[in-house]
């Protein structure tokens, strides 16, 4: 909060570029302004002549930061004066030192057909969709999806935004570097698959890649069907704060649209979402929307939207360029003291580079030329690589601090030692694996009873494997609803897992959710460290 800005003193303009640095540090790079308002939240408002003078001066304030200031709505306040008196909302952006530009990870979430796929084709290739799908087809990775037009994989969209508050896409920039290169703020879109068949790829794609956020589509035309309860669900399960967009609005009548909107906010409003639905109309409802719901994960906004005729597109992209990240960066640091650890959640073999793996940093940092330990292999072990070359959004990078995602060249390690759910961690840390391990859950739903012998396939990140059920503490048998502690068996190789992990399962209809509480370490010792000479030759 500022009330004014007018003509500061050297000595007093020096102290308010220190704190606008301050803040932006806190802020990762982006701070919001209000001026004509007091320290203690009263709404003064100021005339225009002192409301130009302080946005002049805030100006000079921002370049000598290097930063960009953009307006984001002007208010009048009624307040005893015959002068009309506003208020003003500035987003002040620095193009962050050391190429940290701030990357923000949304999932996205809906039922089969309800046009998620369009809808990121739209906002990252900037061009409208014309109604049968062409959007879509530059995300599409196999050749099936295009034939019948169903997202199966987990692909990775990226939209820019600069430190002006434009948006940065394909539209403008040819190649993945260029929008990176132009962008202060980043936000890849993880699409996932809307297909009941698909249902594991999704679960995957929400546990081992941590989105910030989730975004919830909703097809105005036929409303809240098939998986969207179970995606709404899964989102809540691994509390990730979602909004809801309504897309196809230009298929339907206002009515249709009013139905749908009041069947979600219905649902939102049960006890067992307790949510706020904020139905969005205007800039002004973005921006309040954006800052309300990285304050508390109570409140959903809903967009209504079309991808076809572009109707309040604009909003979305105001609300998602104005999103703040989750964690300011203290906690960041603290996360950065720690131990490296990478997830591996994909592997690929690149020609003329070797092995590449994808995934996401959880602590520590990473540099270039790092020796770290791969592992649990099938029987337990952990081995040595060295870290070639880190490429982070498809552009090179020196350094990878905690909670960035990227792809790491591992050179001519063998592929076949890899799988998915592996972590490299660094060979200090004595990272402890588990065959046996205890959780305590909920079933969220089962058709007969859940006892022990029962065989189910466990998300713990980015691990994923059939686990089955030792010991069930206290109880014989657990129905629908119930908790307890039970006790998981890994069917075929001990994973890393961390106490604390958020933990799904699922079997057929059998669903149900927890966190790990225990778990019977197998120690390994350092001599079962085996060092990789070369492609598949091992010495003990």
């Amino acid at each position: 909060y500022k009330l004014k800005l007018v003509n500061p003193s050297q000595y007093r303009f020096e102290h308010l570029v220190t704190q606008m640095k301050w803040r932006l540090q806190e802020g990762r790079g982006e701070a919001v302004y209000q001026i004509g308002v007091e320290d203690n939240g009263l709404l003064v408002g100021l005339s225009e002549e002192e409301m130009r003078a302080s946005l002049k001066t805030l100006r000079r304030m921002a370049e000598k930061v290097g930063a960009d200031i953009t307006v984001l709505r002007e208010r009048e306040v009624d307040y005893d004066s015959d002068v009309p008196r506003k208020i003003t909302e500035v987003l002040v952006r620095k193009v962050p030192d050391n190429q940290q530009f701030l990357d923000l990870r949304v999932a996205v979430l809906g039922n089969v057909d309800s046009g998620k796929s369009t809808l990121l084709g739209v906002l990252t290739q900037g061009e409208l969709d014309n109604g049968r799908g062409r959007a879509r087809l530059n995300l599409f990775r196999h050749l099936h999806e295009i034939q019948s037009g169903r997202t199966s994989s987990i692909s990775f969209e990226i939209l820019g935004f600069n430190s002006k508050g434009e948006v940065v896409n394909y539209s403008d920039s040819r190649t993945a570097e260029e929008i990176c290169e132009s962008s202060s703020k980043m936000i890849t879109f993880i699409d996932l698959a809307g297909h009941h068949k698909y249902l594991k790829t999704t679960i995957f794609g929400l546990t081992s890649y941590c989105p910030d956020f989730a975004m919830l589509v909703v097809s105005a035309n036929t409303g809240i069907a098939g998986t969207t309860r179970e995606h709404l669900g899964l989102a809540m399960a691994l509390k990730v704060p979602f909004f809801i967009v309504i897309s196809k609005v230009d298929l339907c009548s206002k009515a249709t649209v009013e139905r749908t909107v009041k069947q979600l906010e219905r649902i939102l409003k049960q006890p067992g979402c307790n949510k706020l639905p904020l139905l969005v109309n205007s800039d002004d409802d973005a921006v309040t929307a954006a800052q309300q719901f990285a304050q508390s994960p109570n409140i959903t906004p809903i967009f209504t939207l079309s991808s076809v005729s572009g109707e309040n597109l604009d909003l979305l992209k105001v609300f998602l360029n104005i999103l703040p990240p989750l964690t300011n960066s203290k906690e960041q640091e603290e996360l950065m003291q720690q131990h490296t650890e990478f997830q591996v959640d994909e592997i690929y073999t690149v020609p003329e580079v070797g092995t590449v793996v994808g995934g996401t940093l959880s602590s520590g940092i990473c540099r270039e030329g790092e020796n770290l330990v791969v592992g649990p292999t099938d029987d337990g072990k952990f081995l040595r690589l060295k870290v070639c070359s880190i490429q982070r959004n498809r552009s090179a990078c020196r350094v990878l601090r905690a909670g960035q995602a990227a792809t790491l060249a591992l050179g001519p390690f063998d592929r076949s030692l890899l799988r998915k759910g592996m972590v490299m961690v660094s060979p200090e840390m004595n990272p402890t694996i588990c065959s046996v391990f205890e959780a305590e859950i909920v079933l969220l739903f089962h058709a007969t009873t859940f006892r022990k012998g029962f065989q189910v396939t466990v998300h713990v990140g980015n691990v994923r494997q059939t686990a089955i059920v030792e010991k069930i503490h206290g109880k014989d048998k657990l129905r629908t609803g119930e908790k307890a502690v039970v006790c998981f068996r890994f069917i075929k190789h001990p994973e890393y897992l961390k106490i604390g992990a958020k933990l799904l399962f699922r079997e057929g209809v059998t669903k149900g959710i927890g966190h790990v509480t225990n778990l019977q370490a197998i120690t390994t010792k350092e001599n079962s460290l085996e060092e990789s000479l070369g492609p598949g030759q091992l010495s003990f």
